[in-house]
């Protein structure tokens, strides 16, 4: 047995709320051996970031309290410790990847200080920061890096920002590495690449690594071991393979049954008058071309799938859908009316018609309002959706559908979980009924259950309601079950468009079969969808899903 770099010990974390004592960790134990990646699997709330935050000394006390528990590393307990050997060991010892990029980036350095930072707060020469700032920016993988250094961290896409905050916490080389949700907003390329460096890194240093994660397939595909949490509780521990094959808990059973991938590909709708008709729209930034002449059709009820790599231009062309971006040219005729030609006060009588949900909730939700003011806002705005007498109990359903407590209405956004916060975003979405819902990585950062749970509340809503989505994702088996067409883009330009078994089964374009081919099966070990046919490109031809 390798020796155990960090031992969590009947560890009890509660935290004490307006509404009474809420126990978080509820005397948990697991290790984590040198070499080796320990992945902690569940739910939003089950308490895996909970537990980390222990670790690196960041839970805000009260209103936490640390009711029991010893985390040894290397023998020594942290919870003994003064703060000031805590701020030794963080970031040089121990360091850590977190969940939400843009809340943990620094918006007023550039992000080649912010990464510089990390070393010379440990005592390295500025000049030594810098050159190794600049070294670990090229292996995560960020284009023009002597650039990038000097940039904001505005200026980055999501997936990005995520790559910037892995080159901050490997910096000091750290003998233990908490990943907490490392690569949710990663596209699965660089997912791909990213796994690959992090293992890299283990064999070259023997650095373990704490994974937390609701990912079924990155679990698979670098975890040995696995730890189920549910609801503050370990339900179920051991090597990957074995929990894989075998799950003995029901709540374990239930996860891997969520998993994407494995449902009948849709067909698409009959051809008919596009709800939506995108012509040659285009978007410069100064000299760098955003987009460029995009063009597609979206059928009333459909779902249009967008898939690409980080700063493909997947975002850009649904801020300028959504007109939250002006384009440099090109005509979005929605229900007939160019919504790119329209004036803020047309705009206004469209806006319900269409929402979005952002990729970011922790950016779109006001933290200042409450659960059931952020959901009934759109209903002061258009007062003639539903009356204030329903109002509390539409936000109720709403909530419950979207896999919430009704009683969550009463809190606010930072009282809720990364994944949590984005059911409240769809909730926001839902409320006004939209013909059209624009899906920015909307369930990135949901867990698996939950995950199939909106998506079926969504498919649901098509079905019914023949509500239309343009759903961007980096999730290609979730694109795969949930789907009409895909479209495939890459710098700024739409390679490929076709039907969900078109692109899956003899896609065109070698980009996109470079796409296909990096993404993870979510149950390698238990049933996992069939491998795509990769067939050769010219021996096929792809419907254009222009009209």
């Amino acid at each position: 047995m390798a020796e155990h770099l960090l031992e969590v010990r009947d560890l009890a974390v509660r935290f004490h709320t307006a509404n009474g004592p809420v126990d978080a960790v509820k005397g948990i134990s697991y290790h984590l051996s040198r070499g080796e990646t320990l992945a902690v699997l569940g739910e939003s709330g089950s308490g895996k970031s909970v537990s980390a935050a222990a670790i690196m000394n960041l839970l805000d006390m009260p209103p936490a309290e640390i009711r029991s528990g010893r985390i040894l590393l290397a023998g020594r307990d942290l919870l003994e410790m003064s703060a000031e050997e805590r701020r030794r060991i963080n970031g040089k010892t121990i360091a850590m990847i977190f969940q939400d990029p843009l809340a943990h980036l620094n918006p007023v350095y550039p992000v080649g200080w912010q990464i510089a930072e990390t070393m010379t707060a440990h005592g390295r020469p500025r000049a030594e920061a810098d050159a190794r700032a600049l070294e670990l920016v090229r292996r995560v993988g960020l284009p023009e890096p002597e650039a990038a250094l000097k940039k904001y961290p505005h200026q980055f896409s999501g997936g990005q920002r995520q790559r910037l905050m892995i080159a901050m916490a490997l910096a000091l080389k750290p003998d233990i590495l908490i990943a907490d949700e490392p690569t949710t907003a990663l596209d699965v390329t660089v997912q791909a690449e990213i796994l690959k460096l992090l293992k890299e890194l283990q064999a070259e240093t023997g650095m373990g690594m704490l994974l937390i994660t609701h990912d079924l397939g990155v679990v698979a595909d670098v975890a040995d071991r696995v730890v189920v949490m549910n609801r503050g509780e370990i339900v179920e521990e051991g090597f990957v393979s074995e929990v894989y094959a075998g799950p003995k808990h029901p709540y374990t059973r239930k996860l891997l049954d969520a998993a994407p991938g494995k449902g009948a590909m849709h067909e698409p709708i009959a051809a008919g008058e596009p709800l939506l008709k995108v012509r040659g729209v285009s978007k410069l930034y100064g000299t760098f071309t955003g987009l460029h002449e995009a063009s597609f059709d979206l059928m009333a009820g459909e779902t249009l799938a967008i898939v690409g790599e980080s700063g493909s231009g997947k975002s850009t062309l649904a801020k300028v859908l959504m007109r939250l971006e002006e384009p440099n040219g090109g005509t979005a005729h929605y229900k007939g009316r160019d919504l790119l030609a329209m004036s803020p006060k047309e705009l206004l009588g469209v806006r319900r018609e269409i929402q979005m949900v952002f990729q970011d909730p922790t950016q779109s939700l006001n933290p200042r309002m409450s659960v059931f003011d952020l959901i009934s806002e759109g209903w002061v705005i258009h007062p003639e959706i539903l009356p204030k007498a329903k109002w509390r109990a539409r936000v109720a359903e709403l909530l419950t559908e979207v896999g919430l407590s009704p009683e969550h209405m009463r809190r606010y956004p930072h009282q809720f979980s990364g994944g949590q916060r984005q059911r409240i975003a769809i909730a926001r979405a839902l409320a006004l009924e939209p013909d059209l819902i624009v899906c920015d990585e909307a369930v990135s950062a949901l867990d698996v259950s939950v995950q199939a749970q909106v998506v079926a509340l969504l498919d649901k809503l098509r079905r019914e309601h023949g509500i239309a989505f343009i759903f961007i994702a980096h999730d290609l088996a979730l694109v795969r079950d949930f789907a009409d067409h895909v479209m495939v883009m890459k710098s700024g330009r739409i390679v490929e468009i076709g039907t969900v078994r078109q692109i899956f089964t003899s896609p065109r374009e070698p980009y996109t079969r470079a796409l296909l081919a990096a993404g993870l099966e979510p149950l390698p070990h238990g049933e996992a969808p069939s491998a795509p046919v990769l067939a050769p490109a010219a021996e096929h031809q792809v419907v254009n899903h222009l009209a």
